[in-house]
């Protein structure tokens, strides 16, 4: 069986029919999964180059997460900045990390200028992060988890009531400690720990785990500090 497979959906956004290209279920299952849930796959199909939609007429990419319908405002808000621009492109088909990269993007811009949710911003970001971590490009990913980690806290402070608040208190933590503010970090993850209406098992031992980690990574520094400066 092929791990690649046709799917037809319509753009909400000039209603074309197109084909985009997804990934089987049985090819999903990650060879390692980094703390902050990005996944490693064995070499062959990765599913996180598929997640962004594409149409291949009017260029407005999305995830599924995102918009259902567009109102006018939005609809003319994309073609003012966008969409009058394509030259078309199609996305179907296997795809390299450089295009998968560029989906993002597309989908970022496309987010930004319909006026998306913060939750869909901070995710293609996180993602975007991701696809320069598969490259070992560490500068650009850690630019990309700052910009992620904003957008979490946004996402925090109007939308966390309703949403996975252990989860996302932990993203913020470990995007946090992965872009070097530790401090930050370590609040975020003792305020899951020590909240008694927390009830998350397994995001309360991974904020035990991460600050643990904090701990050692900072009695590492302080030693190799002192053992520099004697």
């Amino acid at each position: 069986m092929e791990p690649l497979y046709e799917s037809k959906i319509s753009c909400i956004c000039c209603e074309t029919v197109f084909i985009t290209t997804r990934v089987r279920p049985s090819f999903k299952k990650a060879t390692a999964v980094d703390s902050d849930f990005c996944g490693h796959y064995a070499k062959g199909t990765n599913p996180e180059f598929y997640v962004v939609r594409v149409c291949p007429k009017c260029g407005f990419a999305s995830t599924e997460n995102g918009f259902s319908s567009l109102s006018e405002v939005q609809r003319k808000s994309y073609y003012e900045r966008i969409g009058n621009n394509w030259r078309g492109q199609n996305f179907s088909g296997e795809r390299s990390i450089e295009e998968a990269m560029m989906s993002y993007k597309l989908a970022l811009l496309t987010a930004q200028v319909t006026d998306s949710k913060d939750r869909v911003i901070a995710s293609i970001l996180h993602h975007i992060a991701w696809l320069y971590r598969y490259q070992n490009n560490e500068t650009e990913e850690k630019k990309f988890l700052t910009f992620a980690l904003e957008a979490y806290i946004r996402v925090f402070e109007t939308e966390g009531i309703s949403l996975n608040n252990a989860k996302l208190m932990y993203l913020i933590g470990e995007l946090s400690r992965r872009t070097g503010e530790f401090n930050e970090a370590v609040k975020w993850f003792s305020r899951v720990v020590n909240d008694k209406k927390i009830v998350d098992a397994a995001m309360i031992r991974a904020c035990r785990e991460q600050w643990q980690l904090i701990r050692e990574e900072s009695e590492a520094r302080r030693l190799s500090l002192s053992g520099t400066s004697s």
